[in-house]
């Protein structure tokens, strides 16, 4: 198959360069400052000093784009073939501080290394336990995901959580006329830049805050040209409770990797995923963040804004999203192209991302009607969903339980909907017409 620009909306073929890299450059901007972000935090809560913290961002932009290649260009079982955009979680933050305050860095470090090893191994055995998760319990999580997105949207478009300005008029502006650009460009533009339309209006929203003098580019002098990554900052020790409580965690990442795989199959491509995708897909979310563990990275997973970009664009080809996990590569050997994408304002990404996030909520809702509507499907999907995003709402509720059920389950509405979901789906008499 030649180059070709329709290559874009196919899996396989490729695509001229000079047309992949914008849509590739999309991708890494949808994310950049979610795969950052937990780091910086985790950092600045144990007191890494600014040194350290800066080689860990590059670190975690490296493996960021390495899990992505994976993802896209499989090594043996290891890889779904699938435009899956890798990114650092957010799901060990709480439980990633909470060890390395107490036990250290090496210790954190060591129990990220083995817990990926445990889930990467859980992913080449799949066709044993995928079966606890027909489309019904997908649907359901697929849904959750997109609910859980909300606030973060909602959050950056008002300035970013805990930001001095947040919800100031300054955001207001940028953030709404980001957003009605993005929407402009989705309706009314046709073709290649309807595809780009997030691009379009990060774009305008760039320069308008840029205008406004939102921009800080007042850091950018002080990098340097170019850092190589930096392997073992912290030398792995191994404890078993923290090591138990990690890969309960790992759990809950590999619940979300398997959503956002049947989010990603069933919104662009049309169709479920297969058992050996979502098997491979949960293989190379473990065993790259063995490696992230290796490089000084709390753990990588799929990053469901990126589903939701593929969803509303349409763009699928696996060349092309490759050149953006090379573009986060490149941002992390040249910390200049890091740094001028961390200038990019909260408002600006939050005003991008709405129409994502709400993607992923028509995707879920999608599936939800191909599942049928019985009443035992019903029971399902309103008693997990009602449940996991009510009670996750009251975290106080969880105060009774030991603290590895806080960690997993108080602030996390997917583990909690996808664990009732499946224990449903067990327990629930089977309609008359599926038994």
């Amino acid at each position: 198959m030649g180059q070709d620009i329709s290559n874009l909306y196919q899996l396989d073929g490729r695509v001229p360069v000079g047309k992949a890299v914008p849509f590739g450059l999309q991708h890494v901007l949808a994310m950049f400052v979610s795969n950052i972000t937990p780091i910086m935090i985790l950092a600045g809560a144990i007191g890494i000093d600014s040194v350290t913290s800066s080689m860990l961002i590059q670190n975690c932009m490296i493996i960021a784009g390495i899990g992505t290649l994976v993802q896209l260009y499989p090594i043996w079982r290891i890889g779904s073939r699938l435009p899956v955009v890798m990114g650092i979680s957010f799901t060990f933050l709480s439980l990633a501080i909470s060890i390395a305050a107490t036990q250290g860095m090496g210790t954190l470090m060591g129990a990220v290394i083995i817990g990926g090893l445990v889930e990467g191994t859980l992913g080449l055995f799949a066709r044993y336990w995928i079966k606890l998760i027909p489309p019904v319990v997908a649907a359901t999580v697929v849904t959750a995901i997109g609910f859980s997105l909300l606030p973060i949207g909602a959050n950056s478009f008002a300035g970013g959580q805990g930001a001095a300005d947040f919800g100031s008029i300054n955001n207001w502006i940028v953030g709404s006329i980001t957003l009605l650009t993005c929407l402009l460009c989705q309706v009314f533009a046709k073709g290649f830049l309807r595809s780009l339309s997030v691009l379009v209006g990060l774009v305008a929203g760039y320069i308008l805050a840029l205008c406004m003098g939102m921009v800080d580019f007042s850091g950018i002098g002080s990098r340097p040209i170019l850092s190589l990554p930096h392997l073992l900052p912290f030398t792995p020790t191994f404890n078993i409770g923290a090591i138990l409580s990690i890969v309960a965690v790992y759990l809950v990442s590999a619940t979300e990797t398997i959503g956002d795989t049947s989010a990603l199959c069933n919104s662009a491509l049309k169709r479920d995923p297969n058992e050996r995708e979502m098997g491979a897909a949960v293989s190379c979310d473990g065993f790259v963040s063995s490696v992230s563990g290796l490089f000084g990275c709390t753990p990588i997973t799929s990053f469901s804004q990126n589903v939701g970009l593929v969803a509303m664009s349409g763009i699928v080809n696996r060349f092309t999203i490759a050149t953006g996990a090379l573009i986060m590569i490149l941002g992390g050997i040249f910390p200049m192209i890091g740094y001028a994408l961390t200038t990019i304002p909260q408002c600006v990404l939050g005003g991008c991302t709405l129409m994502m996030f709400g993607s992923i909520l028509y995707a879920g809702f999608g599936m939800m009607g191909r599942c049928g509507s019985s009443h035992r499907n019903m029971v399902i999907v309103s008693l997990s969903l009602s449940v996991g995003l009510g009670f996750t709402q009251a975290t106080e509720m969880f105060n009774i339980f030991p603290e590895i059920v806080r960690t997993v389950f108080a602030n996390n509405c997917v583990a909690v909907v996808f664990l009732l979901a499946v224990i449903l789906n067990l327990v629930l008499p089977k309609d008359k017409a599926e038994a």
